[in-house]
């Protein structure tokens, strides 16, 4: 039997912060993974350039069934504290809209960064380890069994994450310790991830395959002005994807197709000065026209501005700016980019991310049920969980 202070499950975001810092408290840490390198999903994050943080990060931008659970750890590990550590490695970074940072070059730039700080901080990895059983032997030591070999611990650390793209070994791993050890999970499900059509919608609307215009996505209270993307099954684009995290099956959906328009006033003007350019060539200045013939009949495309009465404006109106429509479903975690739900956050404290009930036993990352919007939120979420648990375990 091998023994460490820490051993921390998961070699992803959250673990390598966690492992950094125990081990810059002198603590002995080991690292165990499944996968074959560390941060793989930090790899394939961001289109390969990774979306790490972003300059504006607030408790608001976070779904958790205890919103107030997420507020001391971001509060303690900032994005400002994060951009040091990435000045510190000289990572170049740019920012695109809306605050999100990426990488100049690529995500590895990342992954090398927190292998650099794991290297000072004598942090020890084994990769390609398929856990077997976890055993509290008291309330000091765990044991954990791999296939090859025996390790035991004082602190453990399930960093594994949620169960999204598992193609790059998203397992439920984290969620059954926490059952094993009686630790509460909120319900999960996909989320920033695309929608699928009812079968008639998809009909009408797979042929705008590749079409992206701005809108406003809207479901109960919840609004994101982003781009929408038609794809060959149903609706992406950061605008749905966002969304996803809200929506509840058999929901609507209502979208702003022309979030910069007031439709009712301009074709109002245009019929009191008697225009007689038709509807369609007037809308195509402001919105592709294959999806204008996907939305709207041949006979009020071709209608004058001049004829048009107060009732096509109003309705013609409310189809552009409020736009309904029912989605089937979701892609599923195949391609979410996070879950939603996960370990209780009420069965751990928000100070040390160990769990009230069985000592030792800490949960960071996606693991848990916090959920950050899409533009860097998660990453955050994962740096400043992994600190401030670094700080105790």
């Amino acid at each position: 039997m091998i023994g460490f202070d820490v051993i921390i499950i998961g070699a992803g975001a959250s673990g390598l912060m966690c492992a950094i810092e125990a081990g810059k408290r002198g603590r002995k840490v080991l690292v165990l993974d499944h996968a074959n390198k560390v941060g793989k999903k930090i790899l394939m994050s961001g289109g390969g350039r990774c979306n790490f943080t972003n300059y504006s990060i607030e408790p608001e931008n976070y779904l958790s069934s205890n919103p107030h659970f997420c507020k001391s750890a971001l509060s303690r590990y900032t994005q400002w504290d994060f951009l040091a550590l990435i000045d510190k490695h000289q990572v170049a970074f740019h920012e695109r809209e809306q605050g999100q940072l990426f990488c100049n070059e690529t995500a590895k730039d990342i992954v090398s960064m927190l292998l650099a700080e794991a290297k000072i901080s004598q942090v020890s990895f084994q990769l390609n380890r398929e856990i077997k059983i976890i055993n509290q032997i008291d309330s000091q030591q765990f044991i954990i069994t791999t296939a090859t070999q025996v390790f035991s611990c004082q602190s453990l650390v399930i960093a594994t994450g949620g169960l999204s793209i598992p193609t790059i070994g998203a397992s439920p791993f984290g969620y059954q310790m926490a059952e094993q050890f009686g630790i509460k999970i909120q319900p999960t499900r996909a989320a920033l991830v695309p929608f699928t059509l009812q079968s008639d919608d998809k009909t009408r609307f797979s042929a705008l395959s590749g079409i992206a215009v701005p809108c406003i996505a809207t479901h109960d209270k919840q609004s994101f002005k982003e781009a929408l993307l038609f794809t060959h099954r149903g609706l992406s684009g950061p605008a749905m994807l966002q969304l996803s995290s809200y929506w509840r099956a058999g929901d609507n959906i209502e979208i702003n197709l022309l979030p910069e328009l007031d439709l009712t006033s301009l074709l109002t003007q245009e019929r009191q000065q008697n225009n007689h350019t038709q509807v369609k060539t007037f809308l195509n200045h402001h919105l592709p026209k294959r999806l204008l013939t996907a939305l709207l009949t041949t006979t009020l495309l071709e209608t004058p501005l001049v004829d048009l009465s107060d009732k096509k404006i109003h309705n013609l109106t409310q189809l552009l700016h409020q736009w309904q429509i029912k989605p089937n479903g979701t892609e599923g975690y195949r391609t979410a980019e996070v879950t939603l739900g996960g370990v209780d956050c009420d069965s751990l404290s928000s100070k040390t991310f160990q769990s009230h009930q069985v000592n030792g036993l800490f949960f960071i990352g996606e693991v848990l049920d916090v959920t950050g919007w899409l533009g860097g939120y998660n990453f955050q979420w994962a740096w400043s969980s992994g600190w401030c648990a670094g700080q105790y375990v």
